[in-house]
Formats: structure tokens, C-alpha cells, sequence
């Protein structure tokens, strides 16, 4: 009788360990969307009057004027389709590995260098799109990411 009251309580501590364990990964995990920090609302509607594609990833907005201008020089190489500075790395799928962008499909993002003068590699600055037109900026190689209004 008393090894059954002791295996009864070990089996109940061994099953609110694993479902807090599990509470504490998704909440350190960060799949609840950040609020934004940016002073202007991720939900502000882009050029004529749309919304801007990837608002409603809970990340904070920046304008791409505001954005260091090398990463201005970027996305018009973009939107002309090249030529890029590393064409091994430019233009080719990111996996979101880091998870810090929306989950989606393989190949559903590709990523862009934005250079940094001084750097003697290519850097840790990065313009990210997507299918849905989404433009992502991280200034710290994938640590963090802002939603990108191209039009401003």
C-alpha cells in the first residue's frame, strides 16, 4: 500500500513537471508576437491605401528611410532583380530557422545582403521578403526583425 501511495505521487510530480516544462518552452520560445515598439502602428496602411504586407506580424514598423540607406540601396537591386554584390548568398531561400519571422512554407522567404562599410565579410544586415510582398529588416543577423514599409 505505501509503495502505491509512492509511485502515484511520483508518476503526478513527474507528469506537472513535464506540462510546466512544456508551459515554460512556449512562453520562452516566443511564439506569442512581440508588441510593436516602432512609434507608428504596424497595422498603418502602406501606398494607396492597402495595408502593408506583413503588418500583422505582430513585429514593430519602420520605414525604409529610416533604415541605414545601404539597405535603400538593397532593395532597388531587388526590385530590379539584381545584379547583387554576393550573388552565392543574394536572392536565395531563408528558412526562418531562428523562427523570428511568420512560420511558412520552404522558399517562401529570400534574403538579401545589405552591406556594412568597414566589414570585411558580408556582415550581419539583411533585407527579407516574401511571397505576399513582405520586406523584413534585421540589423543583427536574424536576432530580431522590423517590418519594412518600402514606400516611405
Amino acid at each position: 500500500m505505501f509503495n502505491r501511495r509512492r509511485i502515484t505521487a511520483a508518476l503526478i510530480g513527474l507528469l506537472v513537471l513535464v506540462l510546466g516544462g512544456w508551459l515554460v518552452k512556449d512562453v520562452v520560445s516566443g511564439d506569442t508576437p512581440a508588441s510593436p515598439t516602432s512609434s507608428t502602428p504596424a497595422s498603418a496602411p502602406a501606398k494607396g491605401g492597402a495595408a502593408l504586407p506583413g503588418a500583422d506580424s505582430g513585429l514593430p514598423l519602420k520605414e525604409l528611410s529610416a533604415l541605414p540607406s545601404q539597405a535603400g540601396d538593397t532593395w532597388k537591386l531587388i526590385e530590379k532583380g539584381g545584379p547583387y554584390p554576393y550573388p552565392r548568398n543574394d536572392d536565395v531561400v531563408f528558412e526562418n530557422r531562428e523562427k523570428r519571422l511568420p512560420r511558412k512554407q520552404s522558399g517562401y522567404y529570400h534574403e538579401y545582403t545589405v552591406k556594412t562599410p568597414g566589414s570585411a565579410d558580408r556582415g550581419a544586415r539583411r533585407l527579407i521578403t516574401g511571397q505576399a510582398h513582405e520586406l523584413y529588416y534585421t540589423g543583427d543577423h536574424y536576432a530580431s526583425f522590423v517590418v519594412v514599409d518600402p514606400a516611405r
